[in-house]
């Protein structure tokens, strides 16, 4: 029997809205959580013109400037899945992990089935508030993200750059898991 390791991998993205499909995702950052220079990152060309101008304004990002510079979304899809198996290899699966993971997953799982018919997650995702809240035995507005920093020591901070956000929740998890 082949026993797997977990391979957690934090992920963070920018959209242009609220729910996938209706909006587009604009961006993606990731890193190894437990090998946080091991990292991913890429902007997307948007499937559609709506957008929430709050969203745009949060993330900096310009739906016609990534209609010329941004990837199709099947080729970052793609170079986003050769990524995570790189990172997991023949004997890992990988473990989603988002601060506020069920918006982020929503984007990500749609994108992979849209354009891939697969995602290399499979069907969960690990949000780090909720494991925080557990396992601190703390309440749900202690994991507000500026809150767990100070009580957990970490030094990033997110900037809305997914890849920072990323590195930023990476931290926040490592920590999280040894200060139980």
């Amino acid at each position: 029997m082949t026993v797997f390791e977990e391979i957690f991998i934090s992920v963070d993205v920018e959209t242009s809205g609220p729910i996938p499909g209706e909006f587009s995702l604009l961006s993606i950052g990731a890193c190894a959580v437990d090998r946080p220079d091991q990292r991913f990152e890429c902007l997307l060309k948007p499937i559609t013109d709506r957008a929430d101008p709050k969203a745009l304004e949060v993330s900096g990002l310009s739906l016609e400037i990534l209609q010329h510079t941004g990837l199709e979304p099947v080729q970052a899809m793609e170079r986003f899945e050769i990524w995570v198996g790189q990172m997991v290899g023949e004997t890992g699966t990988p473990v989603f992990v988002g601060f506020n993971a069920p918006f982020d997953w929503s984007f990500v799982n749609y994108y992979f089935h849209r354009f891939l018919r697969r995602n290399p997650f499979g069907f969960t995702a690990l949000d780090i508030k909720a494991y925080y809240m557990g396992s601190a035995g703390t309440s749900w507005e202690a994991t507000r993200s500026s809150k767990m920093r100070k009580q957990l020591g970490a030094a990033l901070e997110g900037d809305h750059d997914p890849l920072n956000d990323a590195l930023a929740q990476a931290e926040l998890f490592r920590l999280a898991r040894t200060k139980r």
